[in-house]
């Protein structure tokens, strides 16, 4: 795997413990904020909202091995918000299925996906 511009912040595929309060629990801790459940670790993600889902907030995605990822669950807070369609078309030609749902459905979804061992990642927006 090539080197990533960004900081990790915890190294390897983790389920998701608990999320709320304005942040999530893994691994044993918790982290303030959004974050990217990725197969090569989970990091801070800086979106704060659903308009801050776009390429650019999802790099480290499209970052990670080619083929890793096969299932994206994108927790869009409280409400559901659908996806905009041109980012939705480069997810698909980069071979990942988005799946935009509220932040709680698409936390308990990523770890039962995890446990199912299925290529998946999440994108989770931090909810109060």
């Amino acid at each position: 795997m090539t080197e990533k511009s960004y900081a990790g912040f915890l190294p390897g595929a983790h389920e998701i413990e608990g999320y709320g309060t304005g942040g999530f629990r893994f691994a044993s801790m918790s982290h303030r904020g959004s974050i990217l459940a990725l197969p090569s670790g989970i990091y801070a993600w800086s979106a704060v909202a659903s308009s801050d889902i776009c390429a650019a907030s999802l790099d480290p995605v499209f970052q990670e091995v080619p083929g890793s990822v096969e299932h994206l669950l994108i927790g869009t807070g409280l409400e559901l918000v659908p996806l905009d369609l041109h980012l939705r078309q480069l997810l698909l030609q980069a071979g990942i299925r988005p799946e935009p749902m509220p932040t709680g459905a698409a936390a308990r979804t990523y770890s039962i996906l995890l446990g199912e061992r299925r290529r998946v990642a999440a994108a989770l927006l931090a909810v109060p």
